[in-house]
């Protein structure tokens, strides 16, 4: 088995004031543009077009099954979202996109990132292996145990120099068992929506 490196540069722009972690990116085979989330099938920027725009096809280029990248990251760098994710190199145990199979061998350097975006104090992770990594992170960083909050939840806790408020979402991926609708009403209670 292949061990990958993470494909992606970091997305931060300077004035972010949330940081989005997943878990590591899918195969490329399945990419729909050079950005994070970009499996045609995962509905991550879906919620973002229905949460800000009404329209769960915003961000989709018309006609096609791809995502228009160069609007999200207008659309990011106008609403301070950053994104990376929580593995920096890992091995896949199968040839899919499943976090199940997904075996983290270098962590994020949580605390390099930070570093690049003084004005963070959100960080939002988008399924269970991003959060249970997360908590790991964490818990190394602080020298303190902490719980793996529930889906929907926030944790807020002093670590990196700064007050962090740390929200579990649930994944974007269609695999994960809930209407896009439902998602979407867990990613308003991060309470980044008004956020400009």
């Amino acid at each position: 088995m292949t061990i990958e490196t993470h494909p992606l540069s970091p997305f931060l722009p300077p004035a972010a004031t949330v940081l989005f972690l997943g878990s590591f990116p899918p195969p490329q085979s399945r990419w729909s543009m050079h950005f994070f989330y970009p499996n045609w099938i995962n509905d991550f920027w879906r919620i973002q077009g229905l949460l800000h725009y009404q329209d769960k096809h915003w961000f989709e280029v018309p006609g096609t099954k791809t995502f228009d990248q160069a609007r999200i990251e207008a659309f990011c760098t106008q609403r301070g979202y950053a994104f990376y994710d929580t593995a920096q190199t890992v091995r896949r145990l199968k040839d899919n996109a499943s976090d199940n199979y997904l075996e983290i061998l270098t962590p994020v350097d949580l605390s390099h990132l930070l570093t690049q975006l003084p004005r963070c104090q959100q960080i939002v992770t988008t399924g269970g292996k991003a959060s249970q990594e997360l908590q790991h992170i964490l818990e190394q960083h602080t020298g303190t145990p902490l719980p793996l909050i529930e889906i929907g939840t926030c944790l807020k806790l002093t670590a990196y120099g700064r007050e962090i408020e740390w929200w579990r979402m649930p994944s974007t991926s269609r695999a994960y068992p809930l209407k896009l609708e439902k998602k979407a009403e867990f990613y308003k209670k991060v309470g980044v929506v008004e956020r400009i």
